[in-house]
């Protein structure tokens, strides 16, 4: 028997309490001996929860503890999340995580520290939910050289996102519902602004090349500006509106931003709704691999946490080599990348689209019915995203001379 810890007792901590009871048989078979829980850390109590007898307040009881093996991490944030993980690392054990935050600002030193002391960091729940992506990086695909991802890589927005597409609502009317759900926080800044996805895409770029990735070099824009009439114009395109994580490597050059995106039809991620994610790998040898599952949600996380509880429990007494080097790979100026702009202005046509084409070259008109007031939408071809921001500029200006003004701006394929 191997004796484990669970530190925080939320929504992803009582999962996987429930997936580790529900699934005794399973897991330990899988990890060749059973896994039990020993200690539960939370500030609360928790009167009558089946968790209720293993409950501790004090982190040094399981750090002190020579029997607890595995050490689960779900309590969010920062602190005391980190201080707590590198304390049981140090003190020899194993820690699986689900804290995206964690990895991406401490994932490096982590990593490093767990190696010191032969032990595993692993956190195949911190991106994508329940899609096993983590161990596919390192294991499925180890021979493979990965030039690309792109991917909805938070359940939260892409639920908001498909409520606002389907039934017409406003941003805030389907952040509302996302809340009541339980799919949004309280404080929802880290998944509607994008640093959620922008972590998780970090992550996965760093298990790609090897190489830490800073998270904060990574442009983002998050979802808060999308308005309910841009679905309008999608839908007569063709498209879906998605926030997108996306990277590539080209000569060892890495692009990525974090970004809302008109995605075409025949694009694989057009499709996944609701709390749905979906990541799509390229690869020299396999090609265009996709990945997908449930991206949010109590069980779901817990299943990925369990999984790492199965693989440190087969490795007790091993390192296994897993992870990112604290050499850095920089990641490029979001001016250098390339795609299509949608564009939305207000005021008369007839106003507008000699302005439009004087400053964005040929676009593409695009036109909705089922819109309200007087106004212009366009696509304009390729361009770099150094040189529209510099065609915007002189946009705003000569569309406010002419009694015109920008209402959105969407970057698309």
């Amino acid at each position: 028997m191997v004796y484990t810890a669970i530190m925080g007792y939320g929504t992803i901590g009582s999962g996987v309490f429930e997936v580790l009871r529900e699934n005794r048989a399973e897991i330990a078979a899988a990890a060749g001996q059973e896994l039990e829980v020993k200690y539960v850390l939370d500030l609360r109590d928790f009167p009558g929860d089946p968790a209720e007898e293993k409950l501790v307040h004090d982190v040094s009881v399981i750090v002190n503890d020579p029997e607890v093996r595995i050490v689960v991490e779900t309590m969010g944030g920062l602190n005391p999340a980190y201080p707590f993980v590198k304390a049981c690392l140090e003190a020899g054990k194993h820690v699986a995580t689900s804290n995206k935050a964690l990895v991406a600002a401490y994932g490096t030193e982590l990593l490093a520290v767990a190696k010191e002391h032969h032990v595993n960091f692993m956190f195949e729940a911190s991106t994508g939910g329940g899609i096993p992506i983590i161990r596919t990086l390192y294991r499925s695909l180890a021979g493979e050289r990965i030039s690309g991802i792109t991917g909805i890589l938070n359940g939260t927005t892409n639920y908001i996102l498909t409520k606002m597409d389907r039934d017409g609502e406003d941003f805030c009317q389907a952040l509302r519902e996302a809340q009541k759900l339980g799919y949004a926080e309280k404080d929802p800044t880290a998944d509607v602004e994008g640093h959620d996805t922008c972590r998780k895409l970090a992550i996965l770029m760093a298990m790609i090349t090897g190489k830490e990735v800073d998270y904060q070099e990574i442009y983002t824009e998050g979802i808060t500006k999308v308005q309910a009439g841009d679905f309008l114009y999608a839908r007569a395109l063709g498209r879906a509106i998605k926030l997108v994580g996306s990277a590539s490597l080209c000569e060892g050059r890495l692009s990525a931003w974090v970004v809302p995106m008109m995605v075409k039809a025949e694009n694989p991620l057009c499709g996944v709704g609701d709390v749905f994610n979906a990541i799509l790998l390229e690869s020299n040898m396999l090609g265009t691999s996709m990945y997908y599952g449930s991206g949010a949600g109590k069980l779901p996380t817990a299943s990925a946490v369990a999984a790492d509880m199965i693989e440190a429990a087969a490795h007790l007494d091993e390192h296994v080599p897993f992870g990112w080097s604290s050499e850095k790979l920089s990641v490029q100026p979001a001016e250098d990348n390339v795609c299509r702009y949608f564009l939305r202005v207000a005021g008369r046509p007839e106003a507008c689209s000699g302005i439009l084409e004087s400053c964005l070259g040929n676009c593409e008109s695009v036109t909705a019915a089922e819109v309200a007031g007087p106004e212009l939408a366009v696509m304009t071809a390729a361009m770099r995203e150094g040189d529209f921001r510099k065609a915007e500029k002189k946009l705003e200006a000569e569309l406010s001379a002419a009694g015109c003004r920008i209402v959105q701006i969407l970057r698309a394929e």
